[in-house]
């Protein structure tokens, strides 16, 4: 491994492993919530005490979550310093915007863990809202600084040099909108679906089944809408990744030769050298119409691009087929959600598919960063500055990666350590007081 290959490792793993957090910590504060609202309007216990052991989970959360993006902040400056002289400047705001809503959750989140009995009910409950409002807001901002990335606007460049630069351009550029909803829906679709997963696991092994179906619902209403909302979320990135990066699109699919009427792939592996797909289902003329509302519309494919230019193909279109299948998986268990809770009863055989589909959300959130990530390359910011020249030239990246994965390991061991900890004191609490 090479130290670009090296620093490119670090930064996916760094990422891969805040990403989790990021996602549960923008969405986590809405569960919880929805059910301190309940106790507020309803006065029943459980949904107190679901609300205290959902703040605990969000409390350590968030200190691993707060670490983790610290740390990404310090490795874009200390492996990239070249991208940072150029697009510092540039996509500044953003990150400063997220910082003040980091700022703002940090406050929030105090407020409210120690508010109980030290404020009024319902500003105590505002207190917790916020936390889960600037963290959502605070995920935005980042998405809409990774965007620029893919679209890079509000700045001329000039013998390797930015100018005349508009950082409200370079922040609302033409992917922020797509990728921000498609990452939040994402966020949602998968936090609510691990949390089921885990209260449904607790519930058939016996334990508190009032609280844990509780818990169940509350995470579906949110997890269950995303699921059936995400597939027309996804359809709309898609087409405006058809517009902006039709590299990324053709690696996406698999699709090397331009044509109309262009096929869709269903599976199916790349094969670079010959540039043909094997062992895949053809649709013919679905890719154009995903792509450009019609069936003879003619679809870009890597015949257009210098070799020099083409993402790995492999990985971004194995990434892409995993997020998909995952994503029509999870809508169809958010279908079969409501029409249980429609007939008012929820199977066993049910209720352990959604104990498997626990970690498939998360899963899905780390392809699809591949697909955003390796589908750019060889572009750190795309089409202006190559990834291997923004690199830091400093040596021994492979033992820089090689400490950062043995601590973030660790640190992952210790948090779900913690996590479950948590959730079985307060499930033996419950069952103690009867």
């Amino acid at each position: 491994m090479d130290d670009l290959m090296a620093a490119r490792a670090t930064m996916a793993f760094s990422l891969g492993f805040h990403i989790i957090f990021a996602a549960i910590g923008m969405t986590m504060p809405f569960f919880m919530s929805v059910s301190h609202w309940l106790h507020l309007k309803k006065g029943d216990p459980v949904y107190l005490e679901l609300t205290k052991m959902w703040m605990r989970g969000v409390a350590i959360l968030f200190a691993v979550g707060a670490v983790s993006g610290t740390v990404l902040s310090f490795e874009l400056g200390l492996l990239w310093p070249q991208f940072m002289e150029h697009a510092g400047p540039i996509i500044g705001m953003p990150f400063s915007w997220e910082g003040t809503a980091f700022f703002i959750e940090a406050v929030a989140i105090g407020l409210f863990l120690y508010g109980w009995g030290r404020m009024k009910p319902w500003v105590h409950w505002g207190t917790g809202l916020v936390v889960g409002i600037s963290g959502f807001a605070s995920g935005i901002f980042v998405v809409a600084a990774n965007s620029w990335m893919n679209s890079p606007t509000g700045f001329d460049w000039e013998d390797g040099q930015a100018s005349n630069i508009d950082p409200v351009a370079a922040m609302f550029n033409d992917a922020w909108l797509h990728q921000s909803i498609h990452m939040q829906v994402a966020a949602l679709q998968a936090v609510g679906f691990a949390v089921a997963g885990v209260h449904a696991f607790l519930y058939l092994r016996g334990r508190n089944a009032k609280l844990n179906l509780t818990a169940l619902k509350i995470a579906m209403a949110f997890g269950a809408v995303a699921a059936l909302v995400q597939p027309l979320v996804g359809h709309f990135a898609g087409e405006r990744v058809a517009h902006l990066q039709p590299a990324k699109l053709a690696a996406m699919e698999g699709h090397f030769k331009t044509t109309t009427y262009a096929p869709l792939t269903i599976g199916g592996i790349p094969d670079e050298e010959s540039e043909t797909m094997s062992w895949g289902l053809e649709i013919p003329g679905a890719l154009s119409i995903l792509a450009h509302r019609d069936p003879s519309a003619e679809v870009i494919g890597l015949d257009q691009f210098p070799k020099d230019d083409w993402p790995n193909v492999m990985v971004v279109h194995l990434a892409f087929q995993v997020m998909v299948a995952i994503g029509m998986l999870m809508a169809g268990l958010g279908l079969l959600y409501f029409w249980f809770l429609k007939k008012k009863t929820l199977p066993r055989w049910f209720l352990w598919a959604l104990v498997a589909a626990t970690p498939l959300g998360m899963i899905a959130i780390e392809a699809g960063w591949i697909v955003t990530e390796v589908g750019r390359q060889p572009w750190i910011i795309y089409e202006v500055f190559r990834t291997e020249e923004a690199v830091t030239p400093m040596p021994g990246m492979v033992y820089h990666f090689v400490l950062f994965l043995v601590l973030y390991l660790g640190l992952a061991a210790v948090t779900t350590w913690l996590f479950w900890r948590q959730i079985q004191n307060t499930q033996q609490k419950l069952e103690s007081h009867g």
